[in-house]
């Protein structure tokens, strides 16, 4: 899978600082709880978009070039589901001990911002493909703790915006539709984690899941 390897590097590393950082506060016992749940987002390998045959390998392609009326919103397009993308979250469920739905759906998300021009995501609300999962983190005290997973389920990635200014000094935004439709799957943990250690303990542990997948 082509998980999102800086927004990863970004979290173990703000999650590091935080560690050393905190350390002084922990040592004054103050009267609150650390309560923490991570809601994971990473992009599937597969070769077409969730919902259209476009290519979903994007990265290093002109802007606007895999695009088609399905992933740009035009009226009455009939989306098609991307069989290897529900395959691959179901392989996921199972790495993470997950009961894998026998019926789930596709819900219709409003999302009124210009990067989905239908103005709605595709994605999953009450019947997600997996359901009620567990993951066994480190604690600071390196014992073993179980993280209930609340869920995972599939949608569909955004488009790219890039925030501009002319020599003028005016902003302007271009958008880049290639991204738009890449399958995308999000694992949401329940807030059980009690420290920014076991935090990261749980991203690194789904992170080396998820690449194996």
């Amino acid at each position: 899978m082509r998980t999102c390897f800086s927004y990863f590097k970004l979290l173990f590393d703000g999650l590091t600082e935080y560690i050393i950082n905190s350390r002084f506060l922990f040592r004054l016992k103050m009267d609150y709880e650390t309560v923490i749940g991570l809601e994971i987002h990473a992009q599937l390998l597969t070769k077409s978009k969730m919902f259209c045959s476009c290519a979903a390998d994007y990265q290093d392609s002109r802007p606007n070039t895999f695009v088609c009326p399905i992933c740009m919103g035009m009226p009455g397009v009939m989306p098609k589901i991307n069989r290897l993308a529900v395959e691959h979250v179901v392989k996921t469920g199972l790495a993470l001990n997950c009961n894998i739905s026998e019926y789930s759906k596709f819900d219709r998300k409003n999302y009124h911002y210009p990067d989905l021009l239908k103005a709605y995501q595709i994605s999953q609300f009450d019947l997600p493909l997996a359901l009620n999962g567990k993951l066994s983190v480190e604690t600071d005290e390196g014992q073993e703790k179980l993280i209930n997973i609340n869920r995972i389920h599939l949608e569909e990635d955004t488009a790219k915006l890039m925030h501009r200014r002319d020599s003028q000094g005016n902003g302007y935004t271009l958008m880049d539709m290639n991204r738009a439709g890449v399958p995308l799957m999000e694992i949401v943990s329940e807030p059980e984690m009690n420290s920014p250690f076991e935090a990261r303990s749980y991203l690194q542990r789904v992170h080396q899941i998820v690449k194996y997948v």
